[in-house]
């Protein structure tokens, strides 16, 4: 059959979704129905989508964000929670990592920010954005074994790729001095260049005393603060919530 060649050299390219929908399309007696142009933009627009989806797929493997599942489209927003419905249409539209602004989303335990954080990154590799999440504390000590092993400006390179860094659990203990240098590296990387997404328990105005050294802590807030976005969660623990709607 002529076909057949065909099939060998769509294969070959690479092109199998093509090559499997197109010999889907000979056994489907109403796709004569179809015209050659129809025909062909379905075999392309199916290409296309499956290229995306494995884009997607390894995007968000790259993450690794702590909760897969959250999507912005499961955000609730609401005025107790501090919380607009707005200002999360906005963040969904990725326009924040397109102008390389921050985002600070700060509140008490269990309120929803490590949720909200992994939505908005999602929703970037989504959008076609890299992003990578990672706990201060892991990231901090990746930076440590990289200074040990010679890999440490390899490592730095790499988190300021991402079009979006995001560092949880923000001020979760007090840092030595090589950590805070770590820190500002990172910053610096990105500074005006790539998104960095805090999510912390402490508010804003008490970093400079948990970062300890004020010439470090300047420059980290100055890299961070003064172009974020800024959320205030509010409101009872949603774990606890989550418990008792359980029982």
């Amino acid at each position: 059959m002529l076909s057949e060649p065909t099939m060998i050299k769509l294969h070959a390219m690479r092109l199998s979704v093509m090559a499997d929908d197109w010999q889907a399309q000979q056994a489907d007696p109403q796709i004569a129905t179809l015209s050659f142009d129809e025909r062909f933009g379905l075999l392309v627009d199916a290409e296309y989508i499956a290229r995306e989806n494995r884009k997607l797929t390894r995007r968000l493997r790259e993450a690794k964000l702590r909760l897969p599942q959250a999507c912005v489209e499961d955000i609730q927003a609401a005025q107790a929670r501090g919380l607009d419905k707005a200002v999360i249409r906005q963040l969904a539209s990725c326009r924040w990592i397109e102008e390389h602004l921050n985002l600070v989303i700060t509140g008490k335990t269990g309120v929803g920010k490590t949720f909200i954080a992994c939505a908005l990154a999602q929703q970037a590799c989504r959008k076609g954005y890299r992003a990578i999440y990672r706990r201060v504390t892991r990231l901090l000590d990746e930076l440590t074994l990289a200074r040990a092993d010679g890999t440490y400006p390899r490592l730095l390179s790499r988190f300021a790729r991402m079009d979006l860094l995001v560092l949880d659990d923000w001020g979760m203990g007090s840092l030595s001095e090589t950590q805070r240098h770590d820190l500002l590296e990172v910053l610096e990387d990105r500074d005006g260049e790539r998104s960095t997404l805090v999510a912390s328990q402490l508010p804003p105005e008490k970093w400079h005393q948990q970062i300890g050294d004020p010439t470090v802590a300047d420059a980290i807030l100055d890299r961070l603060i003064h172009r974020a976005h800024k959320i205030v969660l509010k409101g009872p623990s949603r774990r606890k919530e989550e418990q008792k709607t359980t029982r």
